[in-house]
């Protein structure tokens, strides 16, 4: 379930990279600018066809070349995320967020915190990401879970609920219909169960109309 939200960041850094390597390379004297663009396309390449290694490579080449580029430093934190080794991709993460804190890397951070069951500083990595950018459905979801794992039943419900308000789709109505059950609020679960089903039935099919049975007397 947490490496379907890594999956999920990982999509949404690869839409933005671009704005972040223009925002680094920017200051840069063009002969190595050119070097840092192709070692970002080595990268990029890398992670896309799983050559981890040859993309933590290029990563390394350009944190020696630019010690304060924060966007590789989140990539690289993506990469041993990955590769399950969470206590680098903290230290990158954090490095990060130090640097040039974003949502992405901030909510990253969280992500790792939840994996390895460090709860409360996951909260705060991921308030610290909805202080910057409220917009993602993904980010109210993954603060809900911290919360559920720290006991606090009303911010899991209003978080799912402004997660369900921003992407009103099956999969995060099905998350506060669960948690709405589990916590014995039938009547609100009941309601969004019947948003469920006007999603699930296609578009424009009607309602089955149940007729009463004929019975020969």
């Amino acid at each position: 379930m947490l490496s379907l939200i890594i999956v999920c960041i990982c999509a949404l850094l690869a839409i933005t990279s671009s704005k972040f390597r223009d925002t680094e390379l920017s200051p840069i004297p063009l002969k190595i600018s050119d070097q840092l663009s192709k070692l970002w396309d080595i990268a990029h390449q890398g992670m896309r066809e799983n050559r981890l290694l040859r993309a933590e490579k290029a990563l390394l080449t350009i944190l020696k070349m630019d010690e304060k580029n924060a966007a590789a430093y989140n990539r690289l934190g993506i990469l041993y995320a990955k590769q399950k080794e969470y206590k680098d991709a903290i230290d990158c993460f954090e490095i990060a967020s130090s640097i040039e804190p974003t949502a992405s890397s901030l909510h990253n951070l969280g992500l790792i915190y939840l994996e390895t069951e460090n709860y409360n500083k996951a909260a705060v990595a991921f308030e610290q990401a909805l202080k910057l950018e409220d917009t993602l459905a993904a980010r109210h979801i993954a603060y809900a879970k911290v919360q559920e794992k720290l006991g606090n039943d009303k911010i899991v419900i209003a978080e799912l609920e402004k997660a369900a308000e921003i992407e009103p789709n099956k999969e995060s109505f099905m998350l506060l219909h669960k948690a709405y059950e589990s916590r014995g609020m039938q009547e609100d679960a009941a309601l969004i169960a019947k948003r469920i089903e006007t999603l699930i039935m296609p578009a424009g099919q009607p309602k089955r109309i149940m007729r009463p049975k004929r019975v020969v007397v």
